[in-house]
């Protein structure tokens, strides 16, 4: 089990609680200290000496890509699970997960969440984890790999090897943990999800999440883009973007700075027909039917998971088939 640490007191003697008492299966338990200046490394340490599974890494205030590459080099068993500092999980959670994972050959497997402190748990961060918990199969995951990361980084267990052929965690200015689900998926990993809650992940304002410009909005476009270009749309002549709001256009400027400009914003509004955004044209989806085929990709960026239906339905009409002509990338 691999969870970074920096500066995790109070919360991390709640979290350590309750991963000791870990049941099902024999976990080896991996600490980085990122450098904490609050406690946290006295307190890893005392775990550590009365502990014999436990094993402390100790480094600079290096950041948190630095420190979940050290710890995973530091891992010794075939299987690494994720937990962060903060958050809680049940007792039979690596069991469960390892269960899945053996009976289903996945290479990583996530478990249904569930946020807290719940009155703290509003608006859209309630709507991702209704849409996480939704994801639960291999094609699930992949179909809306784009959306948004498609599992929740400290509910994770992951072949360790997979990662590590892959070049481990990378600090690329967005999200390390959906560039890597990205790469694992455009490499053939297989993925799914426990169907139970089984982690318990902490809202707090702080939050990385929250906090860090790597997961900032055009942070997790310019990752999109990144793997769009090298994915879905390579060897495509023409990409057309679904919608013209700020997602959007968002998306537009980071595939712009891939070098991949796209043709055609295509929207039902009939106020936005016509217009030109960033010098793109908006238009109909039936204005540029005859472009339509293998050399067109369309990626919908229309947020909102109860108009993903409609979506469907609508690109069906036109004989598109999703993941081969178009994909959800919102």
């Amino acid at each position: 089990m691999l969870v970074p640490v920096r500066d995790g007191m109070p919360h991390l003697r709640w979290t350590w609680n309750t991963l000791r008492r870990s049941v099902g299966c024999t976990v080896e338990f991996v600490l980085v200290d990122d450098g904490s200046r609050d406690g946290s490394s006295a307190f890893l340490d005392a775990c550590a000496s009365g502990d014999p599974r436990v094993r402390v890494v100790h480094t600079p205030p290096e950041g948190l890509v630095a420190a979940l590459n050290r710890g995973l080099a530091a891992c010794r068993a075939p299987w690494v699970a994720r937990v962060d500092a903060d958050d809680l999980v049940t007792p039979d959670r690596f069991a469960r997960q390892l269960a899945c994972a053996r009976a289903g050959a996945f290479d990583v497997v996530g478990t249904r969440i569930r946020c807290f402190p719940r009155a703290a748990v509003a608006g859209g961060l309630r709507r991702y984890e209704t849409w996480q918990n939704g994801l639960m199969t291999p094609e699930a995951l992949v179909r809306e790999r784009f959306v948004e990361s498609p599992l929740v980084h400290p509910s994770v267990l992951f072949r360790r090897e997979r990662v590590l052929d892959l070049g481990g965690y990378r600090a690329l200015g967005w999200p390390e943990d959906y560039d890597l689900w990205l790469r694992l998926l455009a490499d053939g990993a297989r993925m799914a999800k426990c169907p139970e809650v089984l982690t318990y992940w902490r809202e707090r304002p702080e939050r990385v999440t929250r906090t860090s410009p790597i997961c900032s909005p055009d942070a997790v476009a310019r990752c999109k883009a990144h793997h769009l270009v090298v994915g879905p749309l390579f060897g495509r002549a023409r990409v057309y973007l679904a919608g013209a709001g700020d997602d959007a256009k968002r998306l537009a400027r980071a595939l712009a700075s891939e070098g991949r400009r796209v043709e055609a914003f295509l929207d039902l509004n009939p106020r936005r027909i016509g217009q030109r955004i960033d010098g793109v044209p908006v238009c109909r989806i039936e204005d540029v039917r005859d472009t339509l085929g293998r050399d067109t990709f369309i990626l919908a960026v229309i947020g909102g998971e109860g108009r993903r239906p409609g979506l469907r339905a609508y690109f069906e009409a036109f004989g598109l088939r999703e993941g081969e002509d178009w994909l959800c990338a919102a």
